[in-house]
């Protein structure tokens, strides 16, 4: 099967947002693949008109004339997915732009996206909901579905932000117009987040105590941020996939929480939920087209639609936000959400933190209240360090945008890494500047509006998942146990490096 790297901006990535991050230890795209600016060795520098034909989404062939005939075939091939991304569906809010995947939008651009793929993203949009909810208008109840909206924790300091609100009331003013719109259930993906950290936690222990020179199990790298991890299935292979953690992201625990547990509790199979994530970025919606199937789910995956927060500020923008507040749904039948919560991290879900506290404790009988990060060559690569009788036992890292995570797997590979694990993230600073969210009309970070959110996320109260009555109820009535075959079943994944194939345009960075 053909992969396709679709526009011309993987430049971008290692020119601009991580440019103040450059590390002297990686070498630059061009040092290590010559002329690797330019992404098809037979596409010539006039293929931006087809990014401009593409984002545009018309139907005229003005632009095509201005390829190289070697170009053309390569615009006819994709036009089903350009008819898909410009076809409009009547109904409210039918102006809103169609969802995009540039390629500075995530890692997710190494020959990674197949022509299938490429299809089913164009339908990840704004389109794809408001189709739902005007099906449930229709007489036909057999084919209404139980809508069901969850909101990313790094989404609601955006929201709050963007309408000069608290991130409370942001939540509220969230759920009232999703509910107005005709959404049933709207839930916090806190909790979700809590199940991946928990089992993490887990997994470090046990490859702490198994890593030895014959077994080298770590570094241990985290599992959250799809960005990443797709890089490192389609691109970097094995031994790094080796290195990843084996628990599921908050998304693909929120998928298996909503279409199995509350599907069950309220009596529905789950093909008869739709399913919408609100995300930071770009790169969920390529997690929710690789989230297998569990046996429960019937075929149906646990994540139908995922919406950037740009996106459903878009659809608040043009709708009415003057409708009555409504407080956020829980899992729990009637119960609601009375407070907004986090975990321990500067703009993530908090994975380093909550391992180094529990790791301390479990491996080293140490108590950490406070976890002191260290900024190293760049504000985006930190370590955090425990010493016991002047050694350092424990030491963790945050690496965050694909110049650190050049550098990470550089070292990795040479055997010059000293960490037993890192948090990484594809976005430089972190979650909270996910490309989806906190961008300015031209495509470049807000920066203002990022710090303004920073300061509104580290204002949110801290909860630490051991601390969730709910969860450990989840475990015992949902999973049968904490260290059950279902709790495994459910809460962890395997990895696969895929091979290139032959008619892989090999594109590198």
């Amino acid at each position: 099967m053909m992969f396709l790297c679709f526009f011309k901006e993987c430049s971008k990535k290692t020119k601009t947002d991580d440019q103040e991050n450059l590390s002297a230890d990686a070498p630059s795209p061009a040092q290590e693949n010559g002329e690797a600016s330019t992404f098809f060795s037979f596409v010539s520098s006039q293929s931006k008109l087809f990014l401009l034909f593409f984002s545009l989404g018309t139907h005229s062939t003005m632009y095509i004339t201005a390829l190289k005939k070697t170009e053309v075939w390569l615009v006819w091939w994709l036009m089903p997915v350009i008819l898909a991304l410009s076809e409009a569906e009547k109904g409210e809010f039918h102006k809103l732009a169609d969802a995009k995947i540039f390629l500075s939008d995530c890692l997710a651009c190494d020959s990674c996206v197949t022509a299938e793929e490429g299809v089913q993203l164009s339908q990840q949009n704004a389109k794809d909901f408001f189709r739902v909810l005007n099906l449930n208008k229709k007489c036909d109840t057999s084919k209404h579905k139980v809508l069901v909206v969850s909101v990313c924790p790094q989404s609601l300091p955006y929201f709050a932000a963007k309408f000069n609100l608290s991130v409370t009331e942001a939540s509220r003013r969230l759920c009232g117009f999703l509910k107005s719109l005709g959404v049933h259930y709207v839930f916090d993906m806190t909790i979700a987040a809590d199940f991946s950290i928990l089992e993490s936690q887990k997994e470090f222990v046990h490859r702490y105590r198994q890593h030895s020179e014959e077994e080298r199990t770590l570094p241990m790298l985290t599992s959250a941020c799809p960005g990443w991890v797709r890089y490192a299935e389609r691109v970097l292979g094995r031994p790094i996939t080796a290195h990843l953690c084996t628990a599921k992201s908050p998304q693909q625990v929120m998928g298996s929480l909503v279409k199995d547990y509350f599907a069950r509790q309220q009596n529905l199979s789950p093909e008869k939920i739709f399913h919408v994530i609100v995300a930071p970025c770009y790169d969920k919606k390529l997690e929710a087209l690789q989230e297998g199937s569990l046996p429960a789910l019937h075929g149906s995956r646990g994540t139908d639609c995922v919406l950037t927060s740009g996106e459903i500020a878009q659809i608040m923008e043009q709708g009415d936000l003057s409708v009555k507040d409504a407080a956020i749904d829980t899992l729990f039948g009637d119960l609601k959400e009375d407070k907004v919560t986090r975990h321990d991290g500067a703009s993530s879900d908090g994975h380093l933190a909550h391992i180094f506290r529990h790791a301390a404790k479990e491996l080293f009988n140490e108590d950490v209240e406070e976890v002191t990060y260290r900024a190293l060559r760049n504000k985006d690569f930190q370590e955090v360090t425990l010493e016991k009788n002047g050694e350092v036992v424990l030491r963790f890292a945050a690496a965050c945008g694909f110049r650190n995570i050049q550098n990470m797997i550089l070292k990795l590979k040479k055997g010059k890494f000293p960490y037993h694990f890192v948090e990484v993230l594809a976005c430089a600073g972190g979650c909270l500047n996910g490309r989806g969210q906190a961008q300015t009309p031209e495509g470049h970070a807000d920066k203002a509006l990022l710090r303004q959110m920073e300061g509104i996320y580290a204002d949110i109260p801290v909860r630490r998942p051991e601390s969730s009555a709910h969860v450990q109820e989840l475990y015992q009535e949902w999973l049968e146990g904490i260290n059950s075959p279902k709790a495994r079943e459910v809460l962890h994944t395997t990895y696969q490096s895929q091979e290139r194939g032959a008619h892989s345009l090999d594109i590198k960075w």
